[in-house]
């Protein structure tokens, strides 16, 4: 059975850049860190992992590898973002010191079921704060929010366009 969430892990830049940002910045407490100098293969290496703890006891990790290339790139918020819980007054205090210090600061924006800010961490990654609306666990409900029917019928129509060519 799957308990939880332990840790989500991603590349970044620089140990101490990502340090600032999600310790510094976002509060996140810098939990363990991972000094890897041979693979489990037994290749040379030079990796530092690091973590940092949600409130949740879960992690988001990161993984500094100078010796393996990796194509840092600005992504869409559809294509790649980190969504991370907070209350109501942590989402406009983060707003307001996003602005401050000068980070890409986005938002409030109203998704019904969450209002969200968004920044980007010094990896390029996007980092949501969603704080949860009155509407929250109505909307995320299977049993009435039908979500599965809304899935098919997305498929329906990408198999029926398919099919007619548009």
């Amino acid at each position: 059975m799957i308990k939880g969430l332990h840790h989500n892990a991603y590349r970044c830049r620089d140990s101490e850049e990502t340090r600032k940002f999600y310790e510094d910045f976002l509060g996140l407490r810098l939990a363990g860190t991972l000094d890897i100098s041979e693979t489990m293969t037994g290749r040379k290496t030079s990796v530092l992992h690091t973590f940092y703890e949600l409130g949740d006891g879960s992690y988001l990790a990161f993984f500094e590898t100078p010796d393996r290339p990796f194509a840092f790139k600005p992504q869409h918020d559809y294509d790649l973002h980190i969504a991370l819980e907070v209350d109501r007054p942590t989402l406009e205090r983060m707003f307001a010191k996003g602005k401050e210090r000068g980070i890409e600061t986005r938002g409030i924006s109203d998704h019904e079921f969450v209002h969200s800010i968004y920044f980007r961490d010094p990896n390029g990654y996007v980092i949501e704060l969603a704080a949860k609306t009155a509407a929250h666990d109505r909307d995320m409900d299977p049993a009435t929010n039908r979500a599965r029917a809304k899935l098919d019928a997305w498929q329906a129509a990408k198999l029926q366009m398919a099919d007619t060519g548009r």
